[in-house]
């Protein structure tokens, strides 16, 4: 999984790097780079003061952007990544909005619009659930999972078609939940597929309107979150699932950010509706696997020539 949330120890409930706070920290009198890739683009990352969004908060800065960091309680680490965008020579701003709000989504944007007029990217990388049996979910985790998971995404992208007067991308983060069963994920998992559901009818509907919408599907992802997941009482070694890993590792924030960063590039231009995997091939593995097999059978080391 991602590490778009973040776990709190109690009840097993993921609270997302979104804001309750209605800190904005304001942008620098100096401007950003004129050169590099994403030169004078705006671009909002939901849950951007550490890992994933941190990371590519920092990617498009270092090419030129402006970054609104948004962020849910720590608005020391939020401001830490403006900083650090600054002087990578973009710019930016950090905004504390719960996303879990509507309200506070609405003035998430609000503060978009005031502060620069328009929107090139929206990035929705915030997430939370509830880790539990489905015979265990209540329906207080059904709704707060929904409220999390799938409606930002569709508000905030709501939100962004209308300052993206010029065209622009959203991209949403997913897991490999959202195709795949296993233990305690099947709240996340099922409002990971709505998103990736919402994801191919906002690229047909938006498509007119200059947007590309498109998501990044993660596997296991090297973070805070993925520790907390499985050191769960009675949760599976994390040391058996890196087996089926084809590649053999886990993925890191830095593998995440540039699948996204790409889908907010032009080389993705003719790309939308789409669902990129990165995983290391764990989703297109299936048992019997090769690392279970013995003589004659496994994989030999690499053929040569000669």
């Amino acid at each position: 999984m991602t590490d778009s949330a973040r776990w709190s120890s109690n009840d097993g409930e993921a609270i997302g790097d979104a804001s309750a706070e209605a800190a904005v920290l304001p942008r620098s009198e100096e401007p950003a780079s004129e050169s590099g890739s994403y030169a004078g683009r705006i671009a909002l990352i939901t849950g951007a003061s550490r890992g994933i969004g941190r990371n590519l908060a920092l990617k498009l800065a270092a090419e030129g952007a402006t970054v609104v960091v948004n962020y849910r309680k720590n608005a020391e680490l939020a401001e830490q990544v403006v900083a650090e965008a600054r002087a990578a020579g973009g710019d930016g701003i950090a905004v504390g909005a719960d996303v879990e709000n509507p309200e506070d989504i609405v003035r998430l944007f609000d503060t978009v619009a005031e502060t620069y007029g328009r929107l090139d990217f929206f990035v929705n990388n915030a997430a939370a659930a509830a880790f539990k049996r489905v015979v265990d979910l209540k329906t207080h985790h059904l709704d707060r999972s929904y409220a999390m998971n799938v409606r930002p995404f569709v508000l905030g992208a709501q939100e962004a078609v209308k300052l993206m007067d010029q065209g622009g991308r959203i991209v949403a983060v997913s897991s490999y939940g959202s195709m795949r069963g296993f233990a305690t994920y099947a709240a996340l998992g099922s409002y990971k597929a709505a998103v990736e559901s919402f994801i191919r009818f906002m690229a047909v509907e938006f498509a007119d309107y200059g947007i590309n919408v498109n998501g990044v599907n993660g596997g296991l992802i090297d973070s805070d979150s993925l520790e907390y997941f499985y050191s769960m009482p009675g949760m599976a070694p994390m040391e058996s699932v890196l087996k089926a890993i084809p590649l053999g590792r886990p993925g890191t924030v830095d593998d995440m950010a540039n699948a996204i960063e790409f889908l907010l590039s032009e080389k993705s231009s003719y790309m939308t509706g789409q669902t990129l995997v990165v995983d290391g091939g764990m989703t297109v593995a299936a048992p019997p696997y090769w690392h279970d097999t013995t003589e004659p059978l496994g994989i030999p080391p690499r053929p040569t020539r000669g």
